[in-house]
């Protein structure tokens, strides 16, 4: 992490501020989130609320530090609702160092695309880009009347950590009205999951599958998914995704008030043989932006619910899905160069 910005905040308070949120979010990280390892991989996915845009004016110094500590922690992040201005994102991986990268989508145009992004931030010394890089398009036989194409391109890269490569399809599937199962949801994540299962073979080796280096097809992000009871969860299981063990037992949601699910990590069960040793929420909540009163001439916000929705824009309306995977195949491959010579 590159800190030396916060000396060119010159307002007292503010830098303080900065400071002891830094001091207090490291803390809540460090405590929630596993060490990092050789033989482990520390997957995230974020929606990152407007990131890029000014909807409720631009994000202070403070936040982009608490953005990038909270990134910081994991090897691979998979972060939905980037703007088309790239400062805020690019300002996040510079506070980050030189050995983080980004590869990031074109911006939506399509109808109900919000002029999105999509964005994949990696540690460079824990994992490579394989080169992999494509936006997932429906064919024409795919289309209904409800979806023609799914609005916010889905990005799909690869990306190899230890003996593992993950070939992971980020979304921000659409939302509409605040129900459950709107037709158009529905059929977003069901036609994705549909086309990402008959494609498999071109991501991964279902012909020759090797146990030493594991391939995996990985859908991620914001799917707008209330209930793991609901339809929208069912096009995933359906068309052979799945959520591992210890994400599958998450009692609680991703959104502030955790009582939705629409962030997920679902894997293409015909290839998906990284353990999930442990998985989570992180609510930064918990650690910063929140004290109204430190905030006051700034927000102008009048009651806490009004704060509460200023600070999203800080931060997120999302916290924080992440899992961690064991990548060290060195055994398997031990074993199999050992039969050779039986």
């Amino acid at each position: 992490m590159n800190y030396t910005g916060l000396r060119q905040i010159k307002d007292v308070e503010e830098r303080r501020r900065a400071i002891y949120g830094l001091f207090n979010i490291r803390r809540g990280l460090s405590r929630k989130i596993p060490a990092k390892s050789e033989g482990n991989f520390l997957l995230a996915t974020w929606n990152i609320r407007e990131f890029g845009g000014e909807k409720m004016g631009p994000r202070l110094p403070e936040a982009l530090y608490f953005i990038a500590e909270c990134l910081s922690r994991f090897d691979l992040i998979a972060v939905q609702e980037v703007r088309a201005d790239l400062r805020a994102l690019k300002d996040v991986v510079r506070i980050l160092g030189p050995q983080w990268d980004v590869v990031y989508s074109d911006v939506s145009y399509a109808d109900g695309g919000n002029f999105e992004r999509m964005a994949f931030i990696f540690n460079k010394g824990k994992v490579s880009f394989t080169g992999l890089a494509g936006e997932m398009v429906l064919p024409n036989k795919e289309a209904s009347a409800e979806v023609a194409q799914i609005a916010r391109t889905p990005f799909i890269c690869g990306f190899q950590v230890g003996w593992t490569k993950f070939n992971l399809c980020t979304v921000h599937i659409y939302y509409g009205e605040g129900k459950p199962d709107p037709k158009r949801r529905v059929e977003e994540i069901d036609k994705l999951a549909k086309i990402l299962a008959s494609k498999a073979k071109d991501y991964i080796d279902i012909a020759a599958p090797k146990n030493y280096s594991p391939e995996h097809l990985v859908l991620l992000g914001d799917f707008n998914i209330f209930k793991r009871s609901d339809k929208t969860f069912a096009g995933l299981t359906k068309n052979k995704f799945f959520v591992p063990e210890k994400l599958a037992a998450l009692p609680k949601g991703s959104n502030v008030k955790m009582d939705k699910f629409y962030d997920q990590i679902a894997f293409f069960k015909h290839k998906a043989t990284a353990k999930n040793t442990q998985a989570g929420i992180f609510d930064f909540f918990d650690y910063v932006f929140n004290d109204p009163k430190k905030f006051r001439h700034i927000t102008k916000a009048r009651t806490v619910k009004a704060f509460n929705d200023w600070r999203t824009y800080q931060m997120s309306d999302h916290l924080i899905m992440w899992s961690e995977f064991g990548v060290d195949e060195t055994n398997a491959y031990l074993k199999e160069l050992a039969a050779l010579d039986k």
